[in-house]
């Protein structure tokens, strides 16, 4: 069996571009790597298939790696719009800093409440000055809310949740069974994942940004949300080469569709804590019962074991936590918190989870034992605090036009220009037959199986 483990070695595959992110920390040794994985699992998958007798060269434009670790999508003539709430983001308190994720309504009460104090961030600022960061941090996550305490590397290294994600692998592959693939006579050596279906259950960001890889080699990628949700500042990132599609999995009927969809899908994707799915009723054993041939990955903050394997979190929460942005700050001589220059996790996550799921389709394809992927962001940060940086050949801050495809793609929003792809596999290069589209505008069914 050769489940992914770990990152490519850099001689397996060619490199273009120069520059860096600038960063304490290998953010763009990581970018490019994480493309490499996916380039090398697609291209075992090409083999595995017989797509192609010919050898699967993996390329990877280092620049362009870079970039796509930001926002892939520039607008033309109209604004993105804003990704953070009006008082997230970091507050000094009485012993250290805080860092509080409002973007969700319920979160932003929950921290409201706690601090009690109004949405304005003045105040907000003089609320939190009285509190230890750790009671702070504690009583929101109590309340239903997420926030972090920024911590060193050091203090998160003894940490009983830092101390559980170092024992994790990378890649926790769970619960071995066989599978067996459908046949996809649309895929070829150009286009290997066109007919696979992938249902996607995830949200900010690197679920999204799992299943948008895999749209880029030709899946036809389902997302399905909770009735009202949206992300402004991240789904005309995220949702390219998708169908998203609104679902009440409350509701009977909503569920029975669930269930349905998953039955068709060859891979589900999901960002579930522990014991979420089985909440909703979607337990193991169910979704053994409803799709047994299916591939399955999937994600959460912290970690799958410790005190904080049920956490919510996020990116820029994570990096708080792991000493991230502890680092950063010392490394820029700065006074307050200073974290990577993109939401690195999320996006090396996300890459990985693609990864992942080809190399468990490989496996199923040779006839071998699968087993479910688990990921979470707090192990990407470890990742990442393991890699050395072996370049500086100028920062990569913005993209330029060259950097932009000619062509217009008309989203949901309005005209704008994508990111040139960053990785190209033997024949085959990332391009997307759907532009990106606002969430539900969708039915909650295949499309390959509508008349």
């Amino acid at each position: 069996m050769s489940l992914l483990a770990s990152l490519p070695a850099s001689d397996t595959f060619e490199t273009l571009g120069t520059g860096d992110r600038p960063s304490a920390f290998a953010v763009s040794e990581l970018a490019t790597l994480s493309f490499a994985a996916v380039g090398q699992e697609l291209a075992r998958l090409i083999a595995a298939l017989d797509l192609s007798n010919e050898p699967q060269d993996v390329v990877v434009d280092h620049r362009l790696a870079s970039l796509w670790y930001g926002f892939s999508f520039k607008p033309d003539g109209w604004d993105m719009p804003n990704l953070w709430d009006a008082i997230a983001g970091d507050y000094r308190a009485s012993d250290g800093w805080i860092r509080l994720h409002t973007n969700l309504p319920h979160h932003r009460a929950a921290a409201l409440k706690v601090l009690g104090t109004h949405a304005e961030r003045d105040a907000v600022a003089r609320a939190v000055r009285d509190w230890p960061i750790a009671e702070l941090e504690a009583a929101i996550v109590a309340e239903g809310g997420v926030s972090a305490a920024m911590r060193s590397r050091t203090e998160w290294q003894d940490h009983p949740q830092g101390r559980a994600v170092a024992r994790d692998p990378l890649i926790d592959w769970q619960s071995p069974r066989s599978v067996s693939l459908r046949d996809r006579p649309q895929a070829t050596a150009q286009r290997p994942l066109a007919g696979l279906r992938v249902l996607d259950l995830t949200r900010v960001l690197a679920g999204p940004v799992s299943t948008r890889t895999l749209a880029g080699f030709g899946a036809e990628v389902l997302r399905v949300d909770p009735l009202q949700w949206d992300e402004p500042g991240v789904i005309p990132d995220v949702s390219l080469g998708k169908t998203c599609a609104y679902l009440d999995l409350k509701s009977e009927a909503g569920f029975d569709q669930l269930q349905n969809m998953l039955a068709q899908a060859d891979v589900f994707i999901h960002g579930y804590r522990p014991g979420a799915l089985d909440a909703l009723g979607l337990t193991k054993t169910k979704r053994d019962e409803i799709a047994p041939q299916r591939i399955e990955v999937t994600l959460d903050a912290y970690g799958w074991q410790g005190p904080w394997a049920t956490r919510r979190g996020f990116d820029s929460l994570v990096q708080m936590s792991a000493g991230i942005a502890h680092a950063g700050m010392e490394w820029a001589k700065a006074d307050k918190p200073t974290p990577l220059p993109v939401q690195a996790l999320d996006h090396a996550t996300g890459y990985l989870m693609a990864a992942a799921a080809l190399s468990a389709l490989t496996e199923a394809a040779l006839g071998n034992t699968v087993m479910t992927a688990h990921l979470s962001l707090a192990r990407t940060a470890e990742l990442l605090a393991s890699l050395a940086k072996t370049s500086d050949l100028g920062d990569i801050t913005a993209a330029n036009r060259d950097d932009y495809s000619a062509a217009s793609e008309a989203s949901g929003w309005g005209p704008g220009h994508r990111l040139k792809p960053a990785l190209q596999v033997g024949q085959s290069d990332m391009r997307w037959s759907l532009p990106a589209s606002k969430l539900g505008t969708s039915a909650p069914n295949w499309p390959s199986f509508q008349t």
